[in-house]
């Protein structure tokens, strides 16, 4: 029998609310003020206040000018955040393979 994957039990975080987390959480870890990295982005510290709370979904070049600001490089970011939304849904790991076997891994759809 097939399994049968329950994914109502625990919404899935929001591209921009586990961006604002990292991007909060490696800002604290440096010891920066909100507004001392507001300022070396070019950004207003509600704007960064709200990117951080994960109520705006920021544009790239936005993203870019934060990181920058932190002195972060962008794709260590974005792995850390991707770490961060795989280890929330655990079951969809086995959707992912690690190694090419030329054939797609996870559902797959086909047009006709």
């Amino acid at each position: 029998m097939a399994e049968i994957l329950d994914f109502k039990r625990t919404p899935e975080p929001l591209w921009r609310e586990a961006l604002g987390r990292k991007l909060r959480e490696t800002r604290e870890e440096r010891g920066d003020r909100l507004v001392d990295v507001a300022e070396r982005a070019g950004i207003s510290v509600q704007y960064l206040s709200e990117i951080e709370r994960g109520r705006k979904e920021p544009s790239s070049e936005m993203i870019a000018a934060v990181t920058g600001a932190l002195g972060v490089d962008l794709a260590d970011l974005l792995i850390g955040i991707a770490g961060q939304v795989r280890h929330h849904h655990p079951a969809r790991s086995h959707f992912h393979t690690s190694r090419p076997t030329g054939r797609p891994s996870g559902p797959v759809l086909m047009a006709a």
